[in-house]
């Protein structure tokens, strides 16, 4: 009698670009952890941080590509953060599925001609509101979530400029470029879809005193958070279009 075969697992690598702030990593894990949770378990994941090393292989070996937050800028166009800029240009030129979030939704759009900088209105934290486009309509991940969502966010940077040829799918109110997909496979969100509410509110206190001296109203952020389950969908979105990808 033929045994059964085990399904081949698609081949996800998670380029981590950073950490989070001690005494969150402490609490809750790091950045790849919260990936990794919120993403299929009908997935092989690989966890490689790409501050410590080139991402890893070509982008053609792999059949899905994540890339994280992180505390650092891609204005500073530090060398590693240029070196996996170019691996990811490689990447949607391959057509592998990809998906960029918070530093890495900058990251992507910087490697194809985009622009990043500070935003001119200063930060974006806490749960917000996200409002999708009739683009999104048609998109393969986005039209399977509301015209309207909360979502976590917390960053500094933002895409200024969208790069050449992408479809912008969502904003909020503060940020003009939440969301955009690049030809048929890339996707950057500037909200954090592997955040839960704990996290945002660890965030928001450890954020706390940078805020007041920002003029923000840190407790009423505070009070304010509340679940995004619509946005952290997103990633389960992700990981079964890698997976359809496959057959």
């Amino acid at each position: 009698m033929a045994g059964t075969q085990t399904p081949h697992k698609a081949r996800v690598v998670i380029l981590k670009t950073g950490s989070t702030y001690p005494q969150i990593r402490d609490q809750f894990g790091d950045f790849d952890v919260w990936f990794a949770r919120a993403l299929s378990s009908h997935l092989e994941l690989t966890i490689a941080d790409v501050t410590q090393a080139p991402p890893p292989g070509q982008p053609g070996d792999w059949q899905g590509i994540v890339i994280t937050g992180s505390p650092a800028m891609v204005s500073e166009r530090a060398a590693w953060s240029e070196t996996t800029a170019a691996w990811v240009r490689q990447a949607v030129e391959a057509g592998v599925p990809l998906l960029g979030v918070c530093y890495g939704h900058q990251l992507l759009a910087h490697a194809l001609g985009g622009k990043v900088d500070y935003h001119p209105d200063g930060r974006e934290t806490g749960t917000q509101s996200v409002t999708l486009f009739d683009s999104a309509q048609h998109d393969p991940l986005f039209s399977q979530l509301p015209k309207q969502f909360p979502a976590q966010l917390t960053h500094k940077q933002s895409v200024i400029e969208l790069p050449p040829g992408a479809v912008l799918l969502g904003r909020s109110t503060f940020e003009p470029h939440q969301a955009f997909r690049v030809g048929k496979n890339a996707w950057g969100v500037q909200f954090h879809p592997e955040f839960d509410e704990q996290i945002m509110k660890a965030y928001l206190e450890v954020q706390y005193p940078d805020l007041e001296s920002e003029g923000l109203d840190a407790n009423a952020l505070l009070s304010s958070v509340q679940p995004a389950p619509e946005a952290s969908q997103l990633l389960r979105l992700f990981a079964d279009w890698v997976i359809n990808q496959q057959h």
